[in-house]
Formats: C-alpha cells, sequence, structure tokens
C-alpha cells in the first residue's frame, strides 16, 4: 500500500543529514533521520493546520487532542494507561533528558550512563556540571546487553543519584526484556537511583515475538522514572521538534517542569497536530514501515558479514546498523567508510572507536549502494 522503494528528493532541502556530504560522492548514512515520506495523513493534517492561517500562540498543555492520541498509542502498542496530567510537552529528547540532568542533580553528584549510546546522551551530564559514569555493553548470545556487574558497581556511590537509559538501546538496537527492566528497577530502588528512560525508538520494534517495556509502566519504577517518548524517529518528523516526558510522581513532574521553566520553547501546534496524526491515524503506514526495516536489517546484516573485517549482530529494534570494524585493522574506521563513499556515524563519537553506526532506513536501492561500495 505504502511505497518506500521511491523516496522523495532531498536535494536543495537544506536537510541535515544530505548538508554533511554536499559535493562528495558520499552516500549520507548517518544521522538518525529516514530517507521515507511522511504518512499521508501526517502530512494532511499539517496542510489543514496551515491553510487556516492563523499560527500564533497555542499552550501545548491545553491542546488536548494530542494528549488523548498519546494516551491512545500507549495503550493501544504498549498497554501502558497513562494520565493527562503525566503529559509534559518537549521539544525533543535530548532538551529532555537535559532538563532532568538539571532537575534532580546534587552539587558533585554522578550520572550513570549507558554506553556505547549516542551522542547528546552522553554529554548531557557535562552540560549540567556533572561527572558522566559509564556502563558499558556485553556481547551476549549474539545481542548486546547491559554489563549488570558494572551497574550494581556505580550505584553503591553514594554520588551517583540519577540514571539515563536508552531503550531500545541506540546504537547497538537491543530491547530490554522483562528480567532486565526489573533488575534495573531493583538496583533503583536499592540505590536509590532516579531513571530517566529515552525512549524514542520503542515503536521501531522489529522482531515479533519482542515487545517494549516502557520504564514508567513498571510498577516499581512508575514513581522513580521519567519516561521520554516521541513520534519523531518513528514518522520522520524530529524535524518538527515535538517530544513528550511520562511522569507519573507528581513531585517528580513538578520539580522537572520547573527546572525547564524560561529555559526551553513550547513545542509547537504544528508538531502537536503531526503527532496527533500519527498516533490516531497512521497505524498501517507505521506496520508497513517495520515490514521494510526489517527486510532491509536482515539484507544488511547478511551483506556485512561477508566483507572480511566487519561484523554485525541483528538489532532487535531501529533501523541502525552498529557494525564492528576491529577487524578491519585500521586506526580510523569512519575514515576507512569514507573512502569507500559511504558516511556513517563514527563508533568513537557513540564512545567506541571500533565501530560504525549504519542508517538503513531508506530505499532499497539506496541501501544496496551502500553494501556495494563497503564491499568494492
Amino acid at each position: 500500500m505504502y511505497n518506500f522503494d521511491n523516496p522523495p528528493s532531498r536535494a536543495n532541502t537544506y536537510a541535515f543529514k544530505w548538508k554533511k556530504y554536499e559535493g562528495t560522492d558520499i552516500i549520507p548514512a548517518w544521522v538518525a533521520d529516514m530517507e521515507f515520506e511522511c504518512a499521508p495523513p501526517i502530512l494532511e493534517a499539517i496542510h489543514g493546520e496551515v491553510t487556516t492561517g492563523v499560527l500564533g500562540y497555542t499552550l501545548p498543555n491545553q491542546y488536548t487532542p494530542a494528549k488523548n492520541a498519546v494516551i491512545r498509542w500507549l495503550a493501544d502498542k504498549h498497554d501502558w494507561a497513562v494520565e493527562t496530567d503525566w503529559i509534559v510537552w518537549m521539544p525533543g529528547v535530548v532538551p529532555a533528558f537535559n532538563v532532568f540532568c538539571k532537575a534532580f542533580s546534587q552539587p558533585n553528584s554522578k550520572v550513570i550512563v549507558q554506553t556505547p549510546n549516542y551522542p547528546p546522551l552522553l554529554a548531557a551530564p557535562q552540560l549540567n556540571g556533572l561527572e558522566r559514569i559509564t556502563v558499558g555493553t556485553l556481547k551476549v548470545d549474539g545481542r548486546w546487553a547491559i554489563d549488570f556487574d558494572q551497574l550494581e558497581q556505580h550505584a553503591t556511590d553514594p554520588l551517583c543519584q540519577q540514571l539515563i537509559l536508552c531503550n531500545p538501546m541506540n546504537p547497538v538496537g537491543s530491547v530490554l526484556t522483562e528480567a532486565e527492566i526489573d533488575r534495573i528497577a531493583h538496583i533503583c530502588q536499592k540505590h536509590d537511583l532516579l531513571l530517566c528512560s529515552d525512549e524514542i525508538h520503542c515503536d521501531l520494534i522489529l522482531e515479533p515475538d519482542v515487545k517494549h517495556i516502557p520504564a514508567g509502566r513498571v510498577a516499581s519504577l512508575e514513581q522513580r522514572s521519567v519516561t521520554l517518548m516521541a513520534a519523531s524517529k518513528t514518522f520522520n518528523i524530529a524535524g518538527l521538534g515535538t517530544a513528550f516526558a511520562i511522569i507519573p510522581n507528581k513531585k517528580v513532574r513538578q520539580q522537572f517542569v520547573n527546572a525547564s521553566l524560561g529555559m526551553l520553547p513550547w513545542v509547537s501546534k504544528i508538531g502537536l497536530v503531526a503527532t496527533e496524526a500519527a498516533f490516531t491515524q497512521c497505524d498501517e503506514w507505521h506496520s508497513s514501515l517495520l515490514d521494510y526495516l526489517r527486510v532491509n536489517r536482515d539484507l544488511l546484516v547478511s551483506q556485512i558479514n561477508a566483507i572480511d573485517g566487519l561484523a554485525m549482530e541483528a538489532p532487535q529494534a531501529t533501523y541502525l546498523g552498529w557494525i564492528d570494524a576491529s577487524g578491519l585493522k585500521v586506526s580510523y574506521p569512519q575514515q576507512w567508510a569514507e573512502g569507500k563513499g559511504v558516511g556513517p556515524s563514527p563508533g568513537r563519537d557513540f564512545n567506541d572507536p571500533n565501530f560504525f553506526r549504519i542508517n538503513y532506513g531508506c530505499s532499497r536501492t539506496m541501501l544496496q549502494d551502500i553494501i556495494d561500495r563497503l564491499k568494492a
């Protein structure tokens, strides 16, 4: 029903993803921005909003259709009954986890962050005058998992007051299991940690038998968690700057909101309208997207593992491939890939210089071109 094989041209659109390698013969395969056109209902909703001719102030908290859409989506897709008051609109998850660091930290406190992780999340503690304590990942039975022994060890430090996770994990693509979530909850309770769970990729689960478990849905985490979500990655509307935090605990919610006052702009009504359409009218498009990405993922995994020096585990979620280039025996895998005409995200930006990340949220033709260049 939907044709993902013929995405729109991004020439002359000033697209961030494409500007990086403008004027070169390098295919941009880096930032988490898909090539596909937005779902028709989203475009129609935006068009309808613009044709009113009214672009004045709208207080996000007063635009109830978007809140109702979030409630509907989370109930339907994640079996999570969310109350209206729990939703706090934010102009992106990056500002949100920075607000989290600011809101709940004390002088000299530390923030535990899993790695590898995407650059803005790794940078957040230091930007807020805090020390970042990293927890690595381990490959277990062909899947990347959090190093829980290391997490337990760091959590005993009384200066560690916050834990920031990315679930599904970016860039490795793992989805935390129920047992893993329960263990995280136990650690947070035992050591009085407040959890911020960045779940922006939660609607991009590619394995049919894998289910995403929102942090705030877990009873033992409900009162000590801030769950961050958005329609942006799934529906390719990141440029609209619209995300939301789900914060069940009233005191935590108010502290979070207070920390953002005077610092962040309101979410635009166009972003709210787009989110509303995504979460109420785009179920079929979403299902078709997952089918397409699943085939892309399988193609990329099989072809990457056929290239000497490269290896890749199949991600359970996202449209991002975390590729181990240590077998190449080169000092900078990013430069090797660019020399082949492919521009991935550098692994060192994610805290592991032996890897690079490939975005396979693109047409099959573009993906095959990426693969062919890496194989050449």
